[in-house]
């Protein structure tokens, strides 16, 4: 069924509905104990490659199968597992051999985003945890696959968010635990990246990233921004989304800049963009909180992810890392650098010099993939379950429902099925 529906009432009838649960809840379900984890990863090209350098670096993460689409990608990836000092991996000729492995304990999916659904879904169903790149989803009935499939088989789906390990929103969330800012009343959060170059290319990204352009108008990246604000807002654990509203921009700055750098009879050229320049979604929570979440990939503007967290005690804003605590007598926002002895996280004091060199992200995708391994080895729950997977990707189709319809409003699933309420962090 097209999400958006014939009309809105079909379109609301649509977000409404909630499958009959196919299992038990996932929520607080830890990982098996493992002193090795074996990692079989799909896609090693820009992104994948990339991460699996990453878990190479990471005591107790062993590569054991890979599969690539460009069989060069994965003779590189074999190479550079081999340099490392661990076994030769396997390469296989399809994805679904990886899942299929009994050497393989978490399938690690770096593809498309049409494919994270697929591929995450056959790991599970092949008994096997899934890591997948974000977004989890674009498609509200792909968070519902998701969700059922890790219920079902009883395997974790874990969203691949890196920006909840960045240094800044690590601190940031022990100030809100150690309770700096006092209740937490709203949140801002973005994707603003300049993204043109890499939307046009003839290579990697610059293949698939750019259709979506062309048939949506929506939030196409949520994840990013509003994964560290849904943590800060304690979402799942106490509280969750319940509504949103979501207004475009229209679209410009993309074929701008593309009649400007392409000549007139290339194919490109032809083309037609519909997903507006900016796009602004309000978010409400069950306990009343607000977020203000925003996607902005094509002008030109230095990167932001707004990070922004408010609550009855103070606030905190980055880009740059700024604090205000009520009482200050000033109206200046302070630096952030006098906190950082008492609220830096322990991870990043224990593993920031090895995440830094190791510099994917800043040091964060390094945190990521560390904390993955170290919640195997320690058994426990991973810190992103799937209901987290599904409710941070959830914002790009319900932004192309409610545009769609003149920025309606849409009630947001409630994809723990009440579980929330039982989870109170």
């Amino acid at each position: 069924m097209n999400e958006i529906g014939e009309s809105l009432e079909q379109a609301l009838e649509y977000v409404q509905s909630v499958p009959p649960r196919q299992g038990e809840s996932m929520l607080g379900v830890p990982l098996e104990r493992r002193d090795v984890v074996r990692i079989g990863m799909v896609g090693v090209g820009g992104r994948g490659y990339g991460q699996m350098c990453e878990l190479l670096a990471v005591e107790g993460a062993q590569i054991t199968s890979i599969y690539d689409a460009l069989e060069e990608h994965a003779r590189r990836a074999k190479q550079r597992v081999e340099d490392a000092g661990q076994p030769s991996p396997f390469v296989e000729s399809d994805w679904q051999t990886v899942c299929e492995r009994d050497e393989v304990d978490i399938v690690y999916i770096c593809s498309p985003w049409d494919w994270h659904v697929p591929q995450a879904v056959y790991a599970m169903n092949c008994g096997k945890h899934a890591a997948v790149e974000v977004p989890a989803a674009t498609t509200l009935a792909d968070c519902w696959r998701l969700v059922d499939a890790s219920e079902r088989t009883r395997r974790h789906c874990i969203i691949l968010e890196n920006c909840i390990y960045e240094y800044a929103e690590m601190m940031v969330m022990n100030m809100i635990r150690a309770g700096l800012f006092g209740f937490i009343t709203h949140g801002e959060a973005a994707y603003i990246h300049d993204l043109r170059d890499l939307l046009l290319a003839d290579y990697s990204e610059g293949l698939w990233r750019r259709e979506p352009h062309k048939t949506r108008n929506g939030n196409l990246y949520p994840t990013h921004g509003l994964g560290p604000v849904a943590r800060y807002m304690d979402i799942h654990r106490g509280d969750r989304f319940t509504r949103l509203v979501s207004m475009s921009s229209l679209s410009r700055s993309l074929s701008e800049y593309r009649d400007a750098n392409f000549p007139v009879d290339h194919p490109k050229r032809a083309e037609s963009y519909s997903c507006g320049d900016m796009n602004i979604s309000l978010i409400q929570t069950a306990l009343g909180r607000t977020i203000m979440l925003q996607h902005d990939v094509v002008t030109p503007r230095p990167y932001s992810r707004i990070n922004l967290v408010a609550g009855t005690k103070g606030a905190f804003c980055d880009y740059p890392p700024r604090i205000f605590l009520d009482g200050q007598k000033s109206h200046d926002w302070m630096p952030i650098d006098p906190f950082r002895q008492q609220y830096e996280d322990p991870i990043w004091k224990e593993q920031g010099e090895l995440a830094r060199k190791m510099g994917g992200h800043g040091g964060m995708d390094f945190i990521m993939n560390y904390r993955l391994i170290q919640c195997f080895r320690e058994g426990v729950p991973p810190d992103m379950d799937v209901y987290d997977a599904a409710a941070w990707s959830a914002p790009g189709p319900l932004s192309d429902i409610s545009v769609a319809w003149g920025s309606a409003p849409l009630p947001f699933p409630d994809f723990t099925r009440g579980g929330w309420q039982r989870t109170a962090a």
